[in-house]
């Protein structure tokens, strides 16, 4: 399937998201985390993304004579990779711009339905307009790639909680003169 169609749907941003941080979950845990979408469709799409190897079985244990899976994201499947990204249209661009705020909405919603304090849990929405060069630009993506890498391998333990960080980064206007 074509990455772009593969990942660029909402309830599959979603899923993805929530097996980011080398989490293994099941299609039951899943759909326990994605509360607002329907068991039956959290089912169809773990199966979308486990055939076409986004994700992949970390663990088979029988349950009541069933298999329970526990699936565990593959990263390098889990992205638009650069060519993709050059191939794609305007359109595509925005479809998959839009799947990626309607899952980070859902996610929000999510939150704030679990007696949710954003003030206490240090929520941030906001935006920041920066002028920016190309080399000034790289430096900033670099600075933030710093910033963040390392904290891609902390693991969950008592007192942590999980954040689900966006960075979104768009030039808004056309370069100055």
């Amino acid at each position: 399937m074509d990455p772009l169609k593969l990942l660029a749907h909402p309830v599959r941003v979603r899923i993805v998201n929530a097996l980011r941080g080398d989490r293994t979950l099941t299609t039951a845990d899943l759909a326990a985390r994605l509360s607002d979408v329907s068991k039956a469709t959290v089912y169809r799409h773990v199966d979308v993304l486990a055939d076409a190897g986004v994700l992949e079985v970390a663990e088979e244990r029988r349950v009541r004579g069933a298999v329970e899976r526990h699936y565990r994201l593959r990263q390098d499947r889990a992205t638009i990779d650069l060519d993709t990204a050059r191939r794609m249209t305007a359109e595509d661009h925005r479809r998959a711009f839009t799947s990626a705020i309607a899952a980070l909405l859902a996610e929000f919603d999510a939150y704030l339905g679990r007696d949710a304090d954003p003030v206490a849990d240090l929520v941030g929405y906001r935006q920041h307009a920066v002028w920016l060069d190309g080399a000034e630009l790289e430096a900033l993506i670099g600075d933030l790639r710093a910033a963040i890498a390392p904290r891609l391998a902390n693991e969950a333990r008592a007192g942590r909680t999980r954040y689900l960080l966006s960075p979104i980064l768009f030039p808004n206007e056309p370069p100055g003169p």
